[in-house]
């Protein structure tokens, strides 16, 4: 399913979450009071606005580029209404490997949130609605054909209904129901700290985007459902929630482009649910310790999923004599981990400092080209004198090739003759620096190295020796206005 579902981005570099507000520090609580690395938005999540960041004023001091002209903005917020316009955009470079080359690819989100109690008197209500405009290449897809897909912004180019959703918080906001078109990956296995990165797999995991039909309920697709979120204590959080079992209609090209407008609303694709529980150390402004947050969760799919190897009529798919329809597998599951910790802070600051995180997940081999997925890094936000807005991160990522997709690739060789690589596992490793130019700019230089593209899948020209590792080279800029 390796083109068939781009994946995606969460925070750090940003590309949808400012389409709130100015967001939380990405090493605290979230303003709304979720737990760390939990917030109600998309886990991508801009800088921190520099303290002296203001609505308006000079064009280095304030929030948005356009600022706020004529009180304009202002007073649509009292009035309960907030509009973003925001743009990612990036030059991407693979210097190189068996296909090198350069690309560029951007995309505009444009979102209204409605806060429900300001605007027509119904407290606890949010009504939220997105549309992204993608534009450019992917370097994934249109060059080096990895798993963990290089930028979290890459998808087919095009105009596309994002988030159409209305939210509904009750008992003093302990208890919080989403219905509509909405994400997966706002919300369940994110990693805060992993945000930060670029490459795509530090946000929805490889894994669930190679295993989920079109990718799964996540950036650039999403799907109609609901999430109920319940939280007893501000230190734990459960959710669940319950989509369309495919983001896209039933077809055999491209997902994205079954669901090029994103308002096809699919609800005969059987179901997805996912379950999560959540739990931060240390959460507030007046606690003693670092913060962290550590979760646990799982996920099911209703629908049918192909074997790796073997086919319906028994035989071995890459046996000339099988008929080539794969065995069909009813269901398809995934149990995972996350942790968030930070190590330390600097003195008299509340998110400057160092954090880690890591990530597993894990399903069966028989029906998934990847049975597990892991990624782990640190992030350093402040580290260079005079840049106290700035961050920092290494990280590493890696897709395991399932079992039986390995033993696949060994009997292709058998019944061939000839020679034929078997995939193992694709390696992706990251340093990224994200830079605060003023409260509206970011610019992020970032450089991956990716071993074994495809988990070592063969080479288009000589299918007898696996892909060439590739090393990436690349900008990225976003600008809020």
């Amino acid at each position: 399913m390796l083109r068939d579902a781009v994946r995606y981005w969460p925070n750090g570099a940003l590309l949808v979450a400012a389409a709130i507000a100015p967001a939380s520090p990405a090493h605290s609580q979230a303003p709304d009071g979720s737990l760390p690395g939990a917030p109600e938005m998309r886990a991508q999540q801009p800088l921190e606005p520099h303290a002296q960041a203001t609505a308006d004023g000079s064009l280095w001091q304030r929030d948005r580029l356009f600022g706020d002209p004529g009180g304009f903005r202002s007073k649509l917020q009292d009035a309960g209404f907030t509009i973003t316009l925001q743009e990612t955009s990036e030059v991407l470079g693979n210097v190189t490997g068996d296909a090198t080359g350069a690309v560029y690819e951007g995309a505009t989100l444009a979102a209204l949130q409605i806060d429900t109690a300001k605007a027509i008197g119904l407290p606890g209500g949010t009504f939220r609605v997105s549309m992204f405009q993608i534009h450019g290449q992917g370097l994934s897809d249109g060059t080096i054909g990895n798993l963990n897909t290089v930028s979290n912004i890459e998808a087919a180019p095009g105009s596309r209904l994002f988030d159409l959703w209305y939210e509904q918080a009750m008992f003093g906001g302990a208890v919080s129901l989403r219905l509509g078109q909405q994400a997966a990956d706002e919300e369940f296995q994110v990693s805060t700290y992993g945000g930060v990165f670029i490459n795509a797999s530090f946000g929805w995991p490889t894994l669930a985007a190679e295993a989920l039909p079109g990718g799964g309920p996540a950036y650039p697709l999403a799907a109609l459902g609901g999430r109920l979120k319940v939280q007893p204590r501000d230190d734990l959080a459960i959710l669940v929630g319950v989509y369309s079992g495919s983001p896209a209609p039933d077809g055999q090209n491209d997902p994205q482009l079954r669901n090029a407008s994103g308002t096809s609303f699919v609800l005969d694709q059987g179901v997805f649910v996912i379950g999560e529980v959540q739990y931060a150390i240390n959460a507030g402004d007046k606690a003693a310790g670092l913060p962290g947050a550590y979760k646990l969760g799982a996920w099911y799919n209703s629908n049918a999923f192909p074997d790796q190897r073997y086919g319906a009529d028994g035989l071995l798919l890459a046996d000339p004599a099988s008929s080539g329809v794969p065995l069909s597998h009813s269901g398809n599951y995934s149990v995972y981990a996350v942790a968030d910790q930070m190590v330390w802070r600097e003195p008299g600051t509340s998110d400057r400092g160092i954090g880690v995180f890591a990530r597993v997940t894990g399903s069966s081999g028989d029906r998934n080209p990847v049975s597990a997925f892991f990624n782990a890094g640190a992030t350093w936000k402040g580290a260079i004198p005079g840049r106290e807005d700035d961050t920092i991160g290494l990280g590493i990522g890696v897709a395991r090739i399932s079992d039986n997709a390995r033993a696949a690739d060994s009997d292709v060789a058998h019944f061939s003759g000839a020679a034929y690589p078997q995939r193992a596992r694709e390696t992706v490793l990251e340093l990224t620096y994200q830079a605060a130019v003023t409260p509206w700019l970011t610019l992020q230089p970032d450089f991956q190295y990716i071993f074994n593209p495809g988990g070592g899948s063969p080479n288009v020209s000589n299918p007898a020796r696996k892909q060439a590792d590739a090393a990436v080279l690349g900008l990225r800029g976003v600008v809020v206005f």
